[in-house]
């Protein structure tokens, strides 16, 4: 059971970036009460804002969508690493929160977490130190994390020789592909690491992982094609393992998805071991889904998951960040008040989905498909739009962008407020990047 009392009674102010630059200092839990409007100009711009409707939407849609192919779901945390929403999604469902780091791991605990696999290889004596004093402090802390070297697995003993190990780490051993990044290469390669596991007095093996996003591209034929032979790859070395009895856990994890291509994986990483098999999707972007890279993938999860999921809607973007135009200092061009701190940029620009004239419109307005940025400076963003097409923009509008790739938005922002659909604030979501 989650508990978010402190982050609940911290208090915000106008030192954080978004928060109402004259009202007085508030807690967490009393931010919703104050019934801020967006549009009615009560917060400075630019705004972060996460729309209630569509990450409930969000929350439904991937619990529908693990119970539908049995599979469970361990959200990446470094998406938002915002507690409030982790809890969100363990109350949806959720078997578990993955993470990246050390870091973020304690970030979990300390709310109270406690199932989470670190998707990343443990190194150097501070977070192997941190890891033994946290399994031994929380006996019902179940913490499982990457291996994919016996250089790595012979760091981690060593270390450990002079910890108090209460008991047994627990580890995953990590396939990869050539060229890709880290994980074990080959089949020889995984199972010998598997096996050095297995005979380890420091950890003990529980399972294996895979990361097929990077491969994932969008061309739908060439994708199954990839993801399908990494899957069969986890397979061969599964079996191996099992034959062996080299799985020490109760249960087997089997683990991989990330954002782009989970429904191949929940399709074909299942499999039928001596021990029950936990099939553990970390797709982690889902949760407010973007309106880009994301959004472009998911049609392509929705067109080999079969008619109903085709019929039915899919994920919905549910982080914007708002902005005014703040010039338009020469003809098809208008500067916004965001830039590269408030908005993602690294996989496409932010798209202009929203407009609003205050004063004029009595609620926000589809953008032209015309509009679109440019280029950003860090404070400043380049839209540019026809000239002489019916909608233009003017000073003063306020433009509302969705975003492509949500969690290089998510560390812009110590807080990210909550609005329902007139955009009103209900809530603070608070980040710990």
């Amino acid at each position: 059971m989650m508990n978010l009392d402190s982050i609940l009674s911290e208090t915000l102010d106008a030192g954080t970036k978004g928060y109402p630059l004259s009202s007085p200092a508030l807690k967490i839990s009393d931010i919703g009460a104050q019934r801020w409007s967006l549009l009615a100009g009560d917060l400075p711009l630019p705004l972060a804002v996460i729309r209630d409707s569509a990450i409930a939407h969000n929350h439904a849609w991937m619990r529908d969508f693990t119970a539908s192919t049995g599979v469970l779901l361990a959200p990446h945390g470094k998406t938002t690493m915002a507690p409030q929403i982790f809890a969100q999604q363990l109350a949806a469902g959720a078997w578990g929160i993955t993470v990246a780091n050390v870091q973020q791991l304690g970030i979990c605990v300390r709310f109270g977490v406690r199932r989470v696999i670190m998707a990343n290889q443990l190194l150097g004596s501070a977070e192997v130190g941190v890891v033994i004093r946290l399994v031994s402090a929380h006996s019902d802390l179940e913490f499982h994390f990457l291996i994919d070297s016996l250089a790595q697995l012979a760091a981690i003993e060593n270390i450990a020789e002079s910890q108090k190990l209460s008991r047994k780490l627990t580890a995953l051993v990590e396939l990869g592909v050539p060229g890709g990044r880290t994980g074990a290469r080959t089949y020889d390669e995984a199972l010998s690491v598997a096996r050095a596991i297995a005979a380890s007095k420091v950890v003990s093996l529980s399972g294996l992982e895979c990361y097929e996003g990077l491969q994932v591209t969008g061309d739908s034929g060439r994708d199954e094609i990839v993801v399908t032979d990494l899957m069969r790859r986890v397979h061969d070395v599964a079996l191996a393992c099992d034959r062996e009895g080299l799985f020490a856990e109760p249960a087997i994890i089997l683990t991989a998805g990330g954002s782009a291509a989970f429904d191949i994986v929940a399709r074909d990483l299942p499999m039928k071991l001596s021990k029950p098999v936990l099939t553990i999707l970390r797709s982690g972007c889902y949760v407010t889904h973007d309106s880009g890279f994301y959004n472009r993938m998911l049609e392509g999860v929705k067109a080999r998951s079969g008619a109903a999921w085709q019929a039915r809607p899919g994920l919905q973007a549910a982080l914007e960040v708002w902005s005014r135009v703040q010039s338009c200092p020469e003809p098809g061009l208008a500067i916004l008040t965001m830039g590269k701190r408030d908005a993602s940029f690294d996989l496409d620009m932010p798209i202009p989905g929203k407009r609003y004239r205050p004063g004029a419109d009595t609620s926000p307005q589809s953008a032209p498909a015309s509009w679109k940025i440019a280029n950003m400076n860090d404070q400043h963003a380049y839209l540019r739009f026809s000239a002489d097409a019916d909608a233009v923009p003017q000073v003063g509008d306020l433009v509302g962008c969705g975003i492509s790739h949500p969690c290089t938005t998510f560390d812009k922002w110590r807080a990210l407020f909550t609005v329902d659909d007139d955009y009103r604030v209900t809530g603070a979501i608070r980040t710990f990047f």
